[in-house]
Formats: structure tokens, sequence, C-alpha cells
């Protein structure tokens, strides 16, 4: 994800990088190409307006001009107004105090609704809930059997009375079996269309103003760019949005839609869509993003991603370790002499060998990854590769 601008936005640091001394002239003139950079990517043009003023206020300070590091000051300064931008801090599912809490999910056909509801139910089934599915969309030809297939993938009930129903006594009917058989969350799946209309949105409102919902999540395919975030304006005025999830995301190699879409529409990304599988959902971490769009790399959700493929006693001290580093040391990795291995290991209970070998699996993997996306462009693929952590 993010190829095209992640590449670009690394060569104007690296030329930044390349000067030591830095003027106003230079910051200028790299703040230009970051510009042209997210206008490529299809950002909205007033978000970009705001993010490239408020980065080139910040790093013409003699504060920054002046320092030693002067290039990694303007990189540091980019991140922080990018995470900004994306939502700060991640932003969690609010449960209701009394069950069952009710998730109303809600977007246009193609953008991937009905196999998130699935996907956020088995998310929310690992984490100790009891989710069941509510089949409201009784009007696309499938819908109803398409989540029964996507639930039973997921060991996740779905409750039904068939496409003769109104969708809103279907879906109180849902919260009250809800009650009744011990489901602590229930997840609505309403119609969608091709395009907004007043009917689609008639009903959302109805089904709305009788379950009087705690959270209210638009899906919205990454992939479209502007018009996702078109979508999310849209909705957000008419229904009281309270986030949004993005899917596609691992196809979309520009990502406007997902730095735009916060600062436009005024909600936060929740969750990201990343495969098909019924696992590919992921929380929105802002941070861990902007890292990933900068080249920084994402220490922590490698790590997480880890946990499915290691016993939990190693996970615990691979966790213990990169809890110990400095915020910077996560991002840059690279920087991580003997004394602050040593340091690290102090900190971890562990030892400096083992940080040694925790550091050494992520080079790798670095490198690894690199050598697939090279082989990938030149039509290659490599033949029974294997990461170090599945060895």
């Amino acid at each position: 994800m993010f190829e095209s601008l992640s590449d670009k936005l690394q060569n104007v640091f690296k030329r930044l990088r390349g000067k030591g001394s830095l003027t106003e002239a230079d910051v200028a003139e790299a703040m230009r190409e970051v510009r042209l950079a997210l206008l490529e990517a299809d950002v909205n043009f007033r978000v970009v307006k705001d993010f490239i003023a408020r980065v080139k206020e910040r790093a013409v300070g003699q504060d920054v001009l002046e320092s030693l590091t002067p290039a990694q000051m303007v990189v540091k300064i980019v991140n922080e107004e990018l995470t900004a931008i994306l939502g700060g801090e991640e932003s969690r599912i609010n449960f209701a105090p009394r069950p069952p809490t009710v998730i109303m999910m809600v977007g246009l056909q193609g953008s991937g609704k009905t196999t998130h509801c699935a996907k956020l139910a088995n998310l929310l089934r690992k984490q100790g809930r009891r989710p069941l599915l509510a089949a409201c969309d009784i009007y696309r030809p499938g819908a109803i059997k398409q989540l029964q297939v996507v639930g039973e993938q997921v060991q996740t009930p779905v409750f039904t009375l068939g496409d003769k129903q109104d969708p809103v006594g279907i879906s109180r009917a849902a919260v009250q079996f809800a009650g009744e058989n011990g489901h602590d969350v229930v997840i609505v799946d309403t119609a969608g269309r091709l395009h907004i209309d007043e009917k689609m949105m008639e009903e959302v409102a109805r089904i709305q103003a009788a379950l009087q919902p705690t959270e209210i999540l638009l899906v919205l395919d990454s992939m479209t760019g502007q018009d996702a975030v078109n979508v999310a304006t849209e909705f957000t005025a008419r229904l009281g949005v309270t986030g949004f999830i993005l899917t596609k995301l691992d196809g979309d190699t520009r990502g406007g839609a997902a730095i735009s879409i916060r600062a436009v529409a005024g909600q936060p990304i929740k969750f990201v869509g990343i495969g098909e599988k019924p696992d590919a959902i992921e929380p929105f971490h802002p941070d861990r993003m902007a890292s990933r769009i900068l080249g920084m790399g994402d220490v922590l959700t490698l790590i997480e991603k880890a946990e499915g493929v290691i016993d939990e006693k190693q996970f615990n001290r691979v966790q213990a370790i990169i809890q110990s580093m400095t915020r910077q040391e996560r991002h840059d990795p690279t920087i991580i002499n003997g004394s602050r291995r040593r340091r690290i290991a102090a900190g971890s209970g562990t030892t400096v060998q083992e940080v040694n070998r925790l550091l050494n699996q992520f080079g790798q993997m670095r490198k690894a990854l690199h050598g697939i996306a090279e082989m990938e462009k030149g039509g290659k693929r490599p033949r029974g590769f294997q990461l170090p952590f599945m060895r």
C-alpha cells in the first residue's frame, strides 16, 4: 500500500539528508515536492494545503534549521503532522454500558460491507465478545445468504426473518433475540445502493431511530479515492456516522482516501481491511500508518502479526524488548548500538543476545520483503521463500 507515495517522499527526504545543513529555501523546495506527491496520491487539496502550511511553519524555525540534524527534524515534523491528519490516536469501538452494543454497518454496494460485518464479528469474538449478525439487507439478491455463509466462516450466528419483513422490524427483533440469548454485540448489515439515494438514506435513518446504535460504521472502498471521501462526507452529515472501515487498503497504492478522510469528514478511521480472509482486518493506528507511508517501517504491527506463529512465552519476551525501546529506536532500529542494546536488555529482563537476535531477524525480514518487492516489479516471484519467524 502507498507504494508510489512512499517512494516519492523517501526521495525527498534523502535529498534533504544529503545537504547537511538546511536553509528556508531548501525546506520550501522540499515542501513543494511533498505537496505534489500528496496531490498525485489523490489527497484532498485542502488537506494538502493545510498540511504543508503547518509543516513549513514548524520546519523553518531556528531551532530546526540550526540543529545538528535539521533534515531529521523535518522528517520528524512531517511524521507528527501526518499522524495528526490521520487521527492522532487509535479510535476504538465504544461499547454500551448495558449490552447488547448495537453496531450499524452502512455503505454502498461493492464496498465490502457484508464481508466486513463478518470480519468485525470475528475480531470481536477473538476479544471475548459474543456477537450476533443481523441480516437487514432484504433487497440485494443473495445478500442474506452471503451473510450466512461468511457468518458460518467466522463461527458467528446470523439472525434473519427472510426478505419479506421490514428491515426496521428485523433489526428490532435481532436486538431482542441478542438480549435473550446472551449476545453482547449486534452487528446490523443494512442495505446499500450503487450510489447514494433518498430511499436508502431514509431506510438507514429509520433503523438508526429505532435502534439508537452505539456505533454507526461506514464501510468505504479505499480504491475509489476522493469518491470515498465524498461518500463519507455525505453519510456523516445525514446519518451521524461515528467511524469508518476502509476496505481494500492492501491494494491502494496511492492512499488519498486514508489520508484525507479524517480531516474532511471529521470522524476517525476505526478499522482497515487488508485482504480477503476472515481475519484480514486491523484496528487503525494513525502513528503506525504514518510510519508506513513515510517508509519508516512498522515494528509494532510486525510483532503483532508474529504472535500467531510463535509461542506465547517467546512473544512476551519479544514484546518486552520492543516496549523497552524508545520511540526513535522503534522507528529506526539501525541507531541501536552496543550501549543501547544493553539498556534494552536490562529494561526487558532479557539478554543482549536476545535483543541482537530480534534486531537481526527484523533486518533480515526487511531485506527479504524489499527483495520480494523488487522481484515482483520485474515479474518474478521467489520459490519456497519463508520469513525468518516461519523457519
